[in-house]
C-alpha cells in the first residue's frame, strides 16, 4: 500500500520542462525590417491621404451646414415679417371697422340741431301745459302747487 501511495507523488515531480522556441535566423529579420519600412511609409501615406480626405470632407460639411444656417436664418426672418405683415393686416381691418362705426355716428350739426329742436319742443310744450292748466298732469308741478296754495 505504500508503494501505490508514494507512485502517484513522484509523477508530478518528473515533468518535462518547456522547450525554447527557436531564434529567426539574422538574415531574415534583417530583410523583415527592410520591408516593413517601406510598407510602414506607404501605409502612412495612404493614412495622411486619408486624413486630407476626411479634412476636405468635414469643411464641405462645414460650408454646407454654413449654408444651411443662413438659409434657416432667412427662413426665420421672412416668417417674423410675414406674421408681422399679418398682424398689420388685422390691426388695419380692426381700424377699418371702427372707423366705419364712427362714420355712421351723427356729426356736431345733427347734434347741434337735435339739441335746438329739443330745446324748441320743450319751451312750446311747456306753454301748451301752462295755457291749458294742465299743471297737475306733471307730478314736481302737482306738488309744488299744492304746497304753494
Amino acid at each position: 500500500m505504500t508503494d501505490a501511495s508514494q507512485a502517484p507523488s513522484t509523477a508530478p515531480n518528473t515533468a518535462v520542462p518547456p522547450t525554447p522556441l527557436p531564434a529567426p535566423p539574422p538574415a531574415a529579420a534583417s530583410q523583415s525590417h527592410a520591408l516593413p519600412a517601406n510598407q510602414l511609409f506607404d501605409q502612412l501615406a495612404r493614412i495622411e491621404d486619408k486624413c486630407s480626405r476626411i479634412e476636405d470632407k468635414y469643411a464641405r460639411s462645414e460650408a454646407l451646414l454654413s449654408r444651411v444656417e443662413d438659409k434657416v436664418e432667412n427662413a426665420t426672418s421672412r416668417m417674423n415679417e410675414s406674421a408681422r405683415q399679418t398682424d398689420l393686416a388685422a390691426l388695419r381691418a380692426e381700424m377699418r371697422g371702427i372707423s366705419e362705426r364712427t362714420r355712421r355716428l351723427p356729426g356736431t350739426g345733427a347734434l347741434v340741431l337735435t339739441a335746438v329742436i329739443t330745446a324748441i319742443l320743450t319751451v312750446v310744450l311747456m306753454i301748451a301745459v301752462e295755457r291749458l292748466n294742465l299743471v297737475r298732469l306733471l307730478p314736481q308741478q302737482a306738488a309744488i302747487g299744492t304746497t304753494a296754495q
